[in-house]
């Protein structure tokens, strides 16, 4: 299953509209679209319309989707160059403008490359605990199986010890074999707010993402993502903080940051 049957994106008559329904599989448990559902939908579309592979992709998010509704996707390719399209994807539900994303598309064939980052270093998914999620409301993390990455060492883990400060390791996988690509890590880019209420230990504390900006390094195919989030700072009711998605056999897949507007949880 690719990322566009995933996530549900349908084509229209017109190449450069898209929509997509916004049901509970790629919302949140309160029942509006998944940040990072909708830059994926934005990023399958763009990919479909110019027939390229994102390399950058960065939403806005302006309102919010609501389960149940429509959205809209209309794509402009604003520079077609050789090698590299610049291209927008704008979504709205009726009159509403719901995210828009701006991207960079293309492949270049030039002989250097590297990674300078490396991965954690934890036990292999299978030795690790559950993260506990709520199989009795039906949204987007009841399509994810995670695992907290807990270190070799075996420290007694409640979310983020053995990391560092402001650091969460966590374990996901997609059950239906999403095929890797830039609209599944986008997927997978979204979990800073979590990374959040780790780092704070609050949990009255909930957040809606303002921005998520992926920059994609390699569409490896991996059964099993690890995770690892990094809280870089919290003021003034906005969190700001950075994603490595790494494959299970530790290549660098993606990096993702986000900012977060802060919130107390309703009950």
């Amino acid at each position: 299953m690719d990322a566009a049957e995933w996530l549900g994106l349908q084509p229209t008559h017109n190449p450069h509209r898209w929509f997509l329904p916004v049901s509970p599989g790629v919302s949140t448990g309160h029942r509006f679209l998944f940040g990072g559902s909708g830059l994926g939908a934005g990023i399958a579309a763009m990919e479909a319309t110019s027939g390229r592979p994102v390399v950058w992709a960065t939403a806005q998010y302006l309102s919010f989707a609501r389960t149940g509704s429509i959205m809209d996707i209309d794509v402009s390719l604003v520079v077609e160059g050789a090698k590299t399209t610049q291209a927008r994807a704008v979504g709205h539900v009726g009159g509403t403008e719901i995210l828009t994303v701006n991207a960079a598309l293309g492949s270049r064939d030039v002989d250097v490359d590297g990674t300078w980052v490396t991965p954690p270093v934890v036990r292999p998914p299978d030795e690790c605990p559950l993260r506990p999620r709520s199989d009795d409301v039906q949204a987007i993390h009841s399509r994810l199986d995670q695992r907290w990455a807990v270190p070799p060492e075996g420290v007694d883990f409640g979310g983020h010890q053995g990391h560092g400060p402001g650091r969460t390791v966590v374990w996901t996988r997609l059950p239906e074999l999403l095929e890797p690509g830039a609209a599944t890590l986008s997927v997978l880019g979204d979990w800073v707010p979590m990374g959040i209420n780790m780092a704070t230990g609050r949990d009255d504390i909930a957040g809606n993402s303002l921005d998520n900006t992926l920059r994609v390094v390699n569409a490896h195919a991996t059964e099993w993502y690890l995770l690892e989030i990094a809280i870089e700072a919290v003021q003034n009711g906005f969190g700001h903080g950075y994603q490595h998605i790494w494959s299970q056999d530790g290549v660098l897949l993606a990096v993702a940051s986000q900012s977060v507007l802060l919130r107390r949880r309703r009950e």
